[in-house]
């Protein structure tokens, strides 16, 4: 019996072990894609994408867009779905990439979807903000149109080239917004981050395909993307002294992850640790369609590059 005994606890001190040691993927009743973190009163939110793709869908079905919470970096409380493509009224589609930045008090949320065809846009690709009292909603649309169309960018030649937004607020106040699948897209955002000002520019990083993540470290800004020329994506990324460039291309930073074709970076500092965030395919039944965001630390060397992303299943450690 006391043998017995011994076995049983063993076998819950296993599954104890097993339940803190496996924490990526970090989601795991749903599945997530396209993670943006942000810190805000000491609380970090991750707003993700949500697929709801069947096991033999062979494309994305994505049907809002989802905010979590977490003070530990273990346990992560959703906050539901509180802006989906239905609250544009020109939209339509799926709930693509998309980011959340806090100005004034207020929270912007810059998303990734399709425009209807109407007197305004012939459809394609187009890129809108919501606007929000709270980091979890209720949001609504800012503008009651949308920011970037497929007319405004041309130089690529197909309809879905104006994706995946990332936004990002300098040192001096100015706000800056990129995006775009095959070339890289950037523009200044008046202080209402509502409204465009200037001219849209382009550009092509070494191996980009689409995804950028942008911010600043130090003297440095850094352009994070999935790169490689060819699926499966790998995260590659660029740095430079003027957020205008010119970008000096350093590199690799994550190979091929688990079960997925795509990867998609979202970098954030947290309680003194720095944090990279990117989905796989790695949950049962999981794929390309039906992603997992996952987390792991994230390295710098003395001259600001970055350190090879180390992939695990044990995630980060809980924050005490």
């Amino acid at each position: 019996m006391k043998s017995k005994s011994k076995i049983f606890v063993a076998l819950i001190s296993c599954l104890c072990m097993i339940k803190i040691t496996a924490q990526n993927p970090i989601i795991k009743h749903i599945f997530t894609a396209d993670p943006a973190p942000i810190v805000h009163k000491g609380t970090l939110y991750l707003y993700t994408g949500h697929d709801v793709a069947s096991e033999t869908d062979t494309n994305y079905k994505m049907a809002d867009w989802h905010v979590f919470s977490t003070t530990d970096m273990a346990t992560w409380k959703d906050h539901g779905a509180p802006l989906s493509p239905s609250t544009f009224s020109w939209a339509t589609g799926d709930a693509y990439a998309a980011q959340c930045i806090e100005r004034n008090g207020k929270f912007y949320w810059f998303v990734s979807t399709f425009h209807k065809k109407d007197e305004i846009s012939g459809g394609g690709a187009a890129i809108g903000v919501a606007v929000s009292d709270s980091p979890t909603g209720p949001f609504k649309d800012a503008i009651g149109k949308a920011l970037v169309i497929n007319e405004m960018t041309t130089d690529m030649k197909y309809g879905w080239d104006d994706i995946d937004p990332t936004v990002f607020v300098d040192d001096d106040g100015q706000g800056y917004l990129f995006w775009g699948h095959g070339t890289c897209k950037w523009v200044k955002l008046k202080e209402n981050m509502i409204e465009m000002e200037g001219a849209i520019s382009t550009f092509k990083p070494k191996n980009y395909i689409e995804g950028p993540w942008v911010y600043k470290r130090k003297d440095l800004y850094y352009l994070v993307y999935p790169g490689a020329g060819t699926k499966p994506e790998m995260i590659e990324y660029c740095t430079a002294t003027n957020i205008a460039g010119p970008w000096t291309y350093q590199g690799i930073i994550q190979e091929n992850v688990t079960n997925s074709f795509t990867t998609h970076p979202g970098i954030i500092d947290y309680k003194g640790k720095s944090y990279f965030f990117y989905h796989n395919g790695s949950l049962p039944t999981g794929g390309s369609y039906r992603r997992s965001v996952c987390v792991d630390y994230m390295y710098y060397n003395e001259d600001g590059t970055i350190q090879k992303i180390i992939q695990t299943t044990e995630g980060v450690s809980k924050i005490k």
